[in-house]
């Protein structure tokens, strides 16, 4: 069974890989497409809705089952947010690198009046697989459970990882290695649950 993930984040693409890949499930990415296709637009209101735009649109354009992820960060103290908007949080930055910061920076500053026992948070991943008639082979979602710190701590991972901090591992999300990460992580939940939906 071989899957093309939809995304153009080559960080959620070697993450997926990681985890399937070992289960003998290879993991292509849009880059290894000989033809650039028109991203779908995400404008659901759940990460839920968000993956299966994507997965349906991307599946349909292609010919190719695909698999397509939507997630981020939901902050307690802000109702919920940054949610579906944690990619663009900010709204500014040409790079990935530089919007992270925005990001990053962002929410620092909305919670600097919040203390550290109000600061609960999560990441959520959900994942959709679809075929490219348009039919939908299964659905997932992960979450990942921690506290947002006060400044960023660690150098791996993307995005809001430095900010999570993951009380039973007892360091953020960007102190993890790759395996631990994948093994506690939103992104390897859904993504194990999503594999044993798939089989057979």
């Amino acid at each position: 069974m071989r899957i093309l993930l939809a995304t153009s984040n080559d960080h959620k693409l070697q993450e997926v890989r990681e985890i399937l890949e070992p289960l003998g499930v290879p993991v292509d990415g849009l880059d290894s497409l000989d033809t650039t296709y028109t991203e779908p637009v995400e404008d659901a209101d759940t990460f839920e809705g968000n993956a299966k735009l994507k997965a349906v649109g991307y599946a349909k354009a292609t010919g190719i089952r695909c698999m397509a992820d939507d997630s981020g960060l939901s902050v307690d103290a802000l109702n919920g947010k940054p949610g579906v908007y944690s990619a663009r949080f900010a709204g500014v930055g040409e790079t990935r690198d530089e919007r992270d910061k925005a990001n990053n920076d962002l929410l620092l500053e909305m919670l600097v009046e919040v203390p550290a026992n109000k600061r609960t948070a999560r990441f959520v991943c959900a994942i959709c697989v679809a075929d490219p008639d348009g039919t939908i082979l299964a659905e997932s979602t992960g979450t990942f459970e921690g506290v947002i710190g006060f400044t960023p701590v660690g150098e791996n991972g993307f995005g809001y990882d430095p900010l999570l901090f993951v009380p039973i591992a007892n360091k953020t999300s960007a102190q993890m290695s790759p395996d631990e990460k994948n093994a506690q992580s939103h992104r390897g939940d859904a993504v194990r649950k999503i594999t044993s939906l798939l089989s057979p």
